[in-house]
């Protein structure tokens, strides 16, 4: 039985320690969940990715309930099926798709899982982001996974939905030290229909398009949409598209908050990003290493950020060294197995 100390980290080090048991079949008891969190313990969007993986994998699970601290997960063989979840409000449904996505690795056959909640949401990927950002690099390296998008979800009220569908896949290892020249960007803007009739999803992009042509950014494509949501809200999507990788930035409209804020928030992170020299952005490269520890590979970030030393003392937990080489003004991470 592995252990974990969850006071280092938040949700995603229970949902990485938790993903990592199941694809290693592992049991691993996480103590001290989300301790150093002004609220502690589970909260509903981490017991309903407890509750998806428990169910995938056939766990047998102990102190899942909401405000615990302590579980202790025993994983069986993962199998395929067609599953469903609720987050329950805008809770995230993209960081539960993170949960299951490395399942995929032990899989004899397909699987889908569908999440209602939150898809444009504060403190985790965009759909947008996550479809045609992390999902593409994640396929390179031989993780066949797709989502669809059912309905766009804003906080508070959610209502999002989406599904997810990972097929029995073969890891290669990451190849995203060295990211090559810049083609372009490309835009993915939408807000909701009460929004519509104030042209909030247009005026994103077009406040996007010239902060990035501003900055010598050509703009590759452009999606624009104006869609049903239960609450009112918009969001804004980067992608940056190089030879060997991509990157993602994103932000969120707010009450008061004007499109051309919105844009320059997602701006000024995509243009940081590319005046340096990293393949993937901190949160992808972060979100990436347990892919890293199972495939082999490398991956450089900007810097090694708090939340990626405490997934690598995780990896650790479990068995995987990988090396760490800081180098001018980026850091390199290594798995040679």
């Amino acid at each position: 039985m592995l252990e974990v100390d969850g006071d280092a980290g938040g949700g995603q080090l229970l949902r990485s320690s938790l993903s990592l048991a199941a694809v290693t079949d592992r049991s691993v008891t996480v103590t001290n969940i989300r301790g150093s969190r002004p609220e502690t313990g589970l909260k509903p969007q981490h017991l309903t990715a407890i509750e998806v993986l428990a169910d995938i994998c056939d766990a047998t699970v102990d102190g899942v309930e909401r405000g615990s601290d302590e579980i202790v997960f025993r994983p069986a063989t993962p199998e395929g099926g067609e599953f469903e979840a609720a987050v329950g409000t805008a809770g995230s449904v993209t960081l539960i798709f993170d949960t299951v996505l490395p399942l995929a690795i032990a899989l004899e056959e397909s699987l889908s899982l569908t999440v209602s909640g939150g898809t444009a949401v504060k403190w985790s990927p965009p759909l947008s982001a996550y479809q045609r950002v992390k999902l593409p690099l994640c396929r390179e390296a031989g993780i066949a996974a797709s989502v669809e998008r059912h309905r766009t979800g804003f906080y508070p009220a959610g209502g999002g939905m989406a599904t997810l569908t990972i097929n029995p896949s073969s890891l290669s290892p990451l190849s995203l030290g060295e990211r090559g020249a810049l083609q372009g960007a490309r835009l993915y803007s939408q807000a909701s229909l009460d929004l519509e009739a104030d042209d909030v999803a247009r005026r994103q992009a077009g406040a996007t398009t010239k902060q990035l042509e501003a900055a010598g950014i050509d703009i590759l494509d452009k999606e624009i949409l104006s869609t049903a949501a239960d609450s009112t809200g918009s969001a804004l999507t980067i992608e940056l598209r190089y030879e060997n990788s991509r990157a993602g930035f994103a932000a969120l409209g707010e009450p008061e908050t004007s499109a051309g804020s919105v844009a320059t928030e997602a701006v000024s992170n995509a243009v940081a990003f590319n005046e340096g020299s990293a393949a993937v952005d901190r949160y992808l490269g972060d979100q990436l290493l347990v892919f890293l520890a199972l495939g082999g590979g490398e991956l450089t970030v900007p810097e090694q950020t708090a939340h990626i030393e405490t997934s690598l003392a995780l990896l650790e937990t479990f068995g995987f060294d990988l090396s760490v080489t800081s180098e001018t003004g980026r850091v390199r991470i290594r798995n040679d197995q």
